[in-house]
């Protein structure tokens, strides 16, 4: 039956012709989604125009037929309201109460939904400005009947109202959008959703059409229709197989919705929901933060205006990382940023954004798609350094994940991330897809980063630990050889790359050892012992089986279960301990080019120092095409034994925005042919906070008057601090300092685990010197955003320090660094 055939049945039969016209639309297996919507709202309108006619006959005065709502953007679904406006002129009000009744009362006679009212136009713009859900309705108003020029006047009037109170009004909707998704959870998460009230739902890009409207703002458009229409088809399928005017998709119901739209089954209904749930969530953030943006800046203008004596005020922007500024609250490029010829920058923007507690912007990150170079492989250090970094900055990581992944940059960083990406988890327990679950892992493994040795591996393996879900069987089987081929494209080194496959094949290990099994048993912890292998991936393990835990749902952990997973990881450590060695290696010889360094040290009375690139081998070491990875610059300095060296090398480097990434030092002794001294080698690997490295002879420079006192570095580091305040951001885990025990039989260690951040190492230095302890040698490794340090130190009589003195210069050490 043709559209024309329908509204002709509709015409000539009545309400019964209308009901079995709009059966056999609904039935009609050749017709679904925009164009049965369509046709159903035509239907509608026919038999409605018939409808008014008679009931208009005769009356005098303007009087029109109004839908608004979804009946006014013409998306009918089989069960959906009619949302109708009468609207008159003001003249006779019997007359316009008799037209109402026989308008209302065949359409309940029908059993249809009526929401309906009569006003005024002046009448209906009050009522707009006094209830926002009204106003929302009318900006979709559209004319089905009678007086045209009284339904165009009112549109025109209720468009320049929104447009003209946009600035109170906007604020009310996005308050009023809030308060639904608290009531109503995030449509892409939820087993069950409400595809209309859930945040990412219908309403919301009903909403996103009214900012449009306001002229404000816009939504990123790309891919939003489809979202929309494809929540709308799966709304339309719902209300078909119920036969009920419901949104909520329930359990029971899923497979016979997706039978119903020719899916394969019910998850990949469930995937096809949540992938449009994201893409209008993620319209949605860009969309209230540009209005946001726009109405902070109409505010402001006219005193900046008058500030600057009327002239156009220039927007701040404030770096963040090479190629990274901060503008506006958002995180964008930088003016000589170069995509194309930087593959690192969306990582390095992504960790930057994260770090700052700020939104990416954009603009910036559909440049950054459409224009950056893929990473090669194995990735560079820098690489996998940022995405340490950008996993362990906690709850930030959420939306800028997210907004990465809206551009299609997360898949394109990690292939297989693809299998699990809206993946949903028929599990009562979980409360995440796939995709989620994992970066809450991430952001909960990264309050654990000060339990352990190897943050890095931790965060990664929070990362991927459910990544064999998107293939069948065991998916911890599947998973630890997906792992093992991304930690070796993501550039870790064999030893590394086995630790991470490990985690990620065990890591249920513990959760189902300690609550399933007899842990009095020592067969059971032989085993555990076995599956593990080292004390370092224990304690790894151990984390990410709370991480993982605490990001499933609050089922999954509790306080009973923590203390069976630690009494079984307390036992398997005696287990382990027996194949551990704990005293420190021995330091190897020196270089060629250190002796000879230290020598013209010492000579000199003051410090040397070189700058040379530096490489590692790949993660595919013993392949002839493996070739070196360049790392940073390696910086050499020699300075004679004297107190104050480490915080004033540190403190130089943090003055010259250097980060460092890996230092050692040690003390030197010089070759008995030379003299009788010792000499401390500092072995740094550094790199450029933004820019270029200084020059050398700068370095040496600002390091002789560190040394001799006559530069403040502490007052010059504070006053940078001051030029640019620190934003709020993530709230790292706080500093925590421990004693090794029995780590040396020849100095008292010191291991420092803290949020890496500029002038720590300075900080640290000049806090031992206070101590009036030395160090003979340090251990220093940033490792993403965490600084894993170790610093063996002794007393003035050269011998490790008491018990009671060690304790207490780190809990000073501690205070200092939480200061």
């Amino acid at each position: 039956m043709t559209g024309t055939e329908v509204r002709n049945d509709a015409e000539n039969t009545g309400p019964s012709g209308y009901a079995a016209a709009r059966l056999r639309l609904l039935t009609e297996g050749a017709r679904s989604g925009p164009p049965r919507r369509t046709a159903l709202a035509e239907l509608t309108d026919e038999w409605l125009t018939g409808l008014f006619a008679a009931a208009t006959e005769g009356i005098r005065g303007g009087v029109s037929l109004v839908a608004v709502g979804g009946y006014g953007r013409s998306e009918l679904s089989p069960r959906s309201d009619l949302d109708l406006l009468l609207l008159h002129d003001g003249g006779d009000s019997g007359a316009v109460a008799a037209v109402a009744d026989r308008l209302w009362y065949p359409v309940w006679d029908l059993g249809l939904a009526l929401d309906h009212s009569v006003r005024t136009p002046a009448e209906a713009r009050k009522t707009a400005g006094e209830d926002l859900k009204v106003q929302l309705g009318l900006l979709d108003a559209r004319h089905i009947a009678g007086d045209l020029g009284l339904t165009s006047g009112l549109r025109t009037a209720i468009l320049a109202d929104w447009r003209n109170q946009a600035p109170k009004r906007l604020p009310e909707l996005q308050e009023l959008c809030a308060e639904r998704a608290e009531r109503q959870g995030e449509l892409q998460y939820l087993l069950e959703p409400d595809l209309k009230e859930a945040r990412g739902g219908l309403r919301d890009a009903t909403a996103l059409r009214a900012v449009a409207a306001s002229w404000l703002a816009d939504a990123p458009r790309e891919g939003l229709a489809d979202a929309r229409r494809r929540l709308l088809d799966v709304r339309d399928a719902l209300h078909l197989t119920t036969g009920r005017a419901t949104d909520r998709l329930a359990l029971q119901e899923q497979d016979q919705v997706a039978a119903e739209l020719d899916l394969l089954d019910a998850d990949t209904l469930l995937r096809q929901v949540y992938e449009s749930a994201r893409v209008i969530s993620y319209a949605s953030d860009v969309t209230w933060r540009e209005v946001g943006r726009v109405l902070r800046s109409r505010a402001v203008r006219p005193r900046l205006r008058a500030m600057l004596g009327g002239g156009k005020p220039v927007p701040e922007r404030s770096p963040l990382a090479e190629g990274v500024v901060e503008q506006d609250g958002e995180v964008v490029l930088a003016r000589a940023a170069r995509p194309e010829r930087d593959p690192v920058l969306p990582l390095r923007a992504a960790a930057a954004a994260a770090q700052a507690g700020l939104p990416l912007s954009l603009h910036a990150v559909r440049r950054m798609a459409t224009t950056a170079r893929p990473l090669p492989t194995p990735w560079p250090a820098e690489a996998r350094e940022q995405l340490v970094t950008l996993l362990g900055s906690g709850r930030p990581t959420v939306d800028v994940w997210e907004a990465l992944e809206a551009e299609g940059l997360i898949t394109r960083l990690l292939p297989d991330w693809e299998r699990v990406r809206c993946r949903p988890q028929r599990n009562a327990v979980h409360i995440w897809t796939v995709d989620r679950h994992l970066i809450e892992t991430a952001v909960r493994a990264s309050e654990f980063t000060r339990r352990v040795h190897r943050p890095d591996l931790l965060l990664v393996a929070a990362l991927l630990h459910d990544i064999g879900k998107g293939w069948p069987g065991d998916h911890s089987v599947a998973g630890e050889i997906i792992a093992k081929d991304v930690a070796a494209r993501i550039g870790f080194d064999r030893a590394d790359v086995a630790v991470l496959s490990t985690l990620v094949r065990h890591h249920l290990l513990l959760i189902e050892t300690a609550t399933r099994r007899d842990l009095e048993d020592p067969a059971t912890v032989r085993l555990v012992a076995e599956a593990v292998g080292t004390q370092g991936t224990l304690e790894l393990l151990h984390a990410l089986t709370e991480a993982d835990a605490l990001a499933t749902g609050p089922a999954a952990w509790s306080s009973w279960r923590g203390s069976l997973v630690a009494d079984l990881v307390k036992r398997v450590s005696a287990v382990l301990a027996g194949d551990d060695t704990t005293d420190a290696p021995e330091p190897g010889a020196p270089t060629a080019e250190q002796e000879r360094l230290a020598i013209e040290a010492f000579r000199t009375g003051g410090p040397v120092l070189a700058l040379r690139a530096q490489t590692e081998p790949t993660a595919a070491e013993d392949e002839p095409s493996g070739d070196p990875e360049p790392l940073g610059v390696e910086l050499l300095i020699a300075v004679p034994d004297q107190p104050g060296v480490l915080p004033a090398v540190s403190g130089v480097l943090a003055m010259h925005r250097l980060t460092v990434r890996t230092a050692e030092l040690r003390a030197l002794e010089l070759p008995n042919d030379v003299d009788d001294g010792t000499v401390l080698l500092l072995d740094w690997r550094v790199a450029a906070e933004y820019g270029s490295l200084p020059q050398a002879a700068r370095l040496r420079a600002d390091l002789v008057r560190a040394l001799d006192g006559s530069l403040d570095i502490a007052g010059r580091l504070a006053e940078r601090d001051a030029a640019y305040p620190r934003r709020r951001g993530w709230v790292a885990p706080p500093p925590r300092v421990t004693v090794a025990s029995a780590a040396s039989r020849h100095a008292t260690v010191f291991e420092v685990r803290a949020q890496d951040a500029p002038g720590l190492l300075f900080r640290i230095g000049r806090a031992l010197e206070d101590a009036q302890v030395r160090v003979r040698s340090a251990h220093v490794s940033t490792l993403g955003a965490n600084a894993v340090d170790a610093f063996y130190v002794t007393g003035t009589d050269h011998a490790p320090l008491p018990a009671e003195e060690a304790a207490s210069v780190a809990r000073k050490l501690e205070e200092t660094l939480r200061g």
